[in-house]
């Protein structure tokens, strides 16, 4: 039985439709249910910013999370899925049972202006990397993070020579090798030698698979 051209093209259509949606991030939903709350600052946030908009759990720009509200959502621990609101400028975790999240749950976190946590909880990286801490009622807020690498008491002197400090999220941060220079310490210079790299990696495969079908057929005979 012939399909009728004009379901072919509505279903086409759909298809075409349905892989266009962008997928959102699985922080928005499978971390907790439910939208964000009237509540909380990620609402007001979102809702001053053209061209932001809600979903789920989630204050998403151009698909990616700008602001992420997981308050009152009975967490003890913060989502596998932490990491994809690494853009976030506003966070709010507070009425949650939280456990002290490991140093490095915020690396990554660089754009992050305000993180209201449960009162019991530190600010990442601790107060003095933060420009201001509140505490309003059960919940601390942690506003304007600090560059680590600024100032006589930053990170920048940890680099090693021909590398410069760059910001990671609170209390964070990475040493990037200048210029030419790459390595362990940035004690390298010159590009890296990809060609001899990937040359000197093919023979040695190249042998080794050749050795192998050697060996393989010497005792494919002797059987």
């Amino acid at each position: 039985m012939a399909v009728p051209s004009w379901l072919l093209v509505c279903l086409l259509r759909g298809a075409i439709a349905a892989a266009s949606e962008p997928n959102p991030p699985h922080i928005c939903s499978g971390c907790c249910a439910g939208s964000v709350r009237n509540s909380s600052a990620v609402a007001a946030f979102c809702g001053a910013r053209e061209g932001a908009e809600l979903l789920g759990r989630c204050c998403l720009e151009k698909e990616a999370v700008v602001g992420l509200d997981l308050g009152n959502c009975s967490l003890h621990q913060l989502c596998p899925s932490f990491q994809e609101a690494s853009t976030a400028i506003v966070i709010d975790l507070t009425i949650n049972s939280l456990e002290p999240p490991p140093e490095d749950a915020f690396r990554g976190f660089t754009q992050l202006q305000t993180l209201a946590l449960p009162a019991e909880l530190d600010c990442p990286g601790g107060s003095n990397v933060w420009d201001n801490v509140t505490t309003q009622g059960s919940s601390r807020i942690c506003h304007s993070q600090r560059n680590p690498c600024n100032g006589s008491g930053g990170f920048g002197w940890l680099c090693p020579e021909d590398s410069f400090c760059t910001p990671d999220g609170p209390g964070l941060h990475l040493c990037l090798c200048e210029g030419p220079y790459h390595g362990y310490k940035c004690l390298r210079q010159g590009t890296f030698p990809y060609l001899m790299f990937y040359g000197t990696l093919g023979a040695v495969t190249t042998g080794l698979s050749i050795l192998l079908w050697v060996t393989q057929r010497r005792k494919v005979k002797a059987l």
